[in-house]
């Protein structure tokens, strides 16, 4: 049974940074994407970074971009996000997922088939 485990998440102030992990057990993943998506209260998931299994390819929303960094250690089943100068506007609950086919990089939710339970991150300014 495949299993995403999110961790890493808190209550900073805005121009800090966090480095949230995700673990996965089950599966070694191997030619998946993982990616990280967020919700806000009251707003739709959406999309924040994607990695592809070799990490030669990754994407970014352009409100995270040149901000957030996604990488993935596949030994450990673990893909993580460095998130660097945090605005109010960067507070959700994280969630990671990996994607349902191999040798795809997705950025939208209904591409992804397992998801961790999610992390909060809070953002105060």
């Amino acid at each position: 049974q495949v299993q995403l485990v999110e961790s890493g998440g808190g209550l900073v102030q805005a121009g800090d940074s966090l480095r949230l992990s995700c673990a996965g057990s089950g599966s070694t993943f191997g030619g998946y994407a993982m990616g990280w998506f967020r919700q806000a209260p009251g707003k739709e998931r959406e999309f924040v970074a994607t990695i592809n299994w070799s990490s030669s390819r990754a994407y970014y929303a352009d409100s995270v971009k040149g901000r957030f960094t996604i990488s993935r250690d596949n030994a450990k089943n673990t893909v993580f996000l460095q998130m660097n100068s945090l605005k109010p506007e960067d507070t959700a609950v994280y969630y990671c997922a990996v994607s349902r086919l191999p040798g795809v990089v997705p950025v939208t939710p209904a591409e992804y088939g397992y998801w961790g339970q999610g992390t909060q991150v809070t953002v105060s300014s």
